[in-house]
């Protein structure tokens, strides 16, 4: 959701600059909750206060819950069909492939500088190889942040 989110509010609305969009996934992903709607809460709250934040609550909410039981009831019913089972299969490299489009789209606004990209590398390597808890790697780098920032 979020290439869908940041295109319709940075690029078409502009109700919020790039660099206040990624502001909004850092604190979204350092609090519990859902990423999308947690920057959605952000936007809403940075354009129109405590409603515009209720608002947005609201509107990422619903339709992915409503989305979920009709996709849930489908699934219990008829999961034992072939169909079905060929379809999730199916599914899965669009998954992945959506996920990568979200890193690619995120990481282009994102990663500004040699620096950046070099910590983020290492992070990643991190993450994936040293099994590194996702918590504490956004500790390392918002100290890395702090520490480099006062550098400059």
């Amino acid at each position: 959701m979020l290439p869908l989110i940041r295109t319709e509010i940075v690029e078409k609305k502009r109700w919020v600059t790039s660099e206040d969009f990624l502001t909004g996934i850092a604190v979204s992903q350092s609090i519990p909750g859902s990423i999308a709607i947690n920057t959605a809460v952000f936007v809403g709250n940075k354009v129109a206060g405590i409603p515009g934040a209720l608002s947005a609550a609201f509107g990422a909410i619903l339709p992915s819950f409503t989305a979920i039981v009709l996709v849930a009831v489908f699934f219990l019913r008829f999961r034992e069909l072939t169909v079905v089972q060929n379809f999730m299969r199916g599914a899965t490299p669009a998954i992945v492939a959506l996920l990568a489009a979200a890193v690619l789209d995120v990481g282009k606004s994102a990663l500004k500088g040699f620096t950046v990209i070099i910590i983020t590398a290492a992070l990643f390597l991190l993450l994936i190889y040293f099994h590194l808890h996702p918590v504490f790697a956004l500790l390392i780098s918002a100290a890395l942040g702090l520490l480099l920032g006062r550098r400059r």
